[in-house]
């Protein structure tokens, strides 16, 4: 590896689809100019040490890699293509990043997401054949958030739904937030279920460790929102929800047969008022109802055992970029052993069927 940044792979995968596939990274980031500034002066008062911690970080480091990210999130136009050309990405799934408009209140969070909902939508119009993206909500008013996926899809033409874990530390298992399930299934939306950093009730030992990012925090914190989903009975009710998670599915399927085990042994104790009997193991709401992807995660070990334990239709390719982004993980998924037709799946074929992405 060279000592530039953002480094590149000699050679450069190319984009185009000569290798027999398009490229269509399913994980990348970007945010207003007005979120950001918004973000940025929260940073001193706002009452979360894992927002402090991840916003402080961005908004007053002078190393090279956080003002690469911070200049590249604003941006939908013509840094963001060539950075795609030089990795050899053909298309991008953009949403927008953590912590949304999440933080924010009520009022303010709605026009936000609106705000970043038009922007995306524009950027997407500007350029059809490289952009995609999904439709931001504010889960704190589900019935308006509900309406919004609806406009993102009918009229934006957006692809799905972007929700940064949770919301001032609550989660999306509180039936009061269902209508946002209720618009997504019946809209056929899925929900790309992203990392925020670890509530306040939660991020204590991860902070104190300097664990409470992408190291860890993220993947302990958006697994346990998933498993709350997935043990708290959401997907009996809402059995067609497609739910969309990273960084090779935040652990959980690496922990299958433990989840499965363990919950049924809980369940027959009865140690939790919460924890009742579901319709399914846990196992099988990951196969049902889950999609993965790479993002972050460019390890072909892990990349194959999610492919098996899963099933290849269920694994994504994503970079998280700009979070993330060097041309030798898009040269090592080039290289897993796969063949040329299961390629075409892993990269684009899948994206294009879970997300409804215009064909080749």
């Amino acid at each position: 590896m060279d000592d530039t940044f953002p480094p590149t792979a000699v050679p450069a995968p190319r984009t185009g689809g000569g290798a027999g596939y398009l490229r269509i990274a399913t994980e990348e980031a970007f945010a207003t100019p007005e979120l950001i500034r918004i973000w940025l002066g929260m940073v001193g008062d706002y009452d979360d040490p894992g927002f402090r911690s991840l916003w402080g970080f961005y908004g007053t480091s002078t190393a090279e890699r956080p003002r690469f990210v911070l200049e590249s999130l604003q941006d939908l136009g013509e840094k963001r293509l060539a950075a795609m050309d030089a990795a050899g990405v053909d298309r991008q799934v953009i949403s927008l990043t953590s912590p949304g408009v999440q933080v924010l209140d009520a009022d303010l969070a709605v026009a936000q997401a609106a705000l970043a909902n038009d922007r995306l939508a524009e950027a997407c119009a500007r350029h059809p054949g490289r952009f995609s993206g999904l439709t931001a909500v504010a889960p704190h008013d589900p019935k308006r958030a509900a309406a919004e996926i609806e406009r993102g899809k009918n009229r934006l033409g957006l692809h799905g739904v972007i929700i940064n874990s949770h919301t001032r530390g609550e989660y999306l298992d509180d039936p009061k937030f269902w209508d946002i399930f209720e618009a997504a299934q019946a809209l056929d939306a899925p929900i790309y279920l992203h990392p925020n950093t670890p509530p306040k009730s939660m991020i204590g030992p991860l902070l104190e460790a300097g664990l409470d990012g992408a190291i860890w925090g993220f993947a302990v914190e958006t697994g346990t929102h998933l498993l709350r989903l997935i043990t708290g009975g959401v997907l009996d009710r809402f059995p067609r929800l497609k739910i969309v998670v990273g960084h090779l599915g935040e652990a959980l399927p690496f922990w299958m047969y433990r989840l499965d085990y363990m919950h049924a042994a809980t369940v027959r104790a009865g140690r939790y008022e919460r924890m009742k009997p579901v319709e399914l193991k846990p196992s099988e709401y990951l196969r049902r109802n889950v999609w993965v992807t790479t993002s972050g995660m460019p390890w072909a070990p892990a990349i194959m055992f999610c492919r098996e334990v899963l099933g290849p239709d269920r694994v994504l390719y994503a970079m998280d970029y700009p979070y993330e982004y060097l041309a030798d993980e898009v040269r090592w998924q080039d290289d897993l052993p796969l063949t040329v037709a299961e390629k075409k799946r892993f990269f684009q074929a899948n994206a294009e069927e879970l997300f409804g992405l215009p064909g080749t």
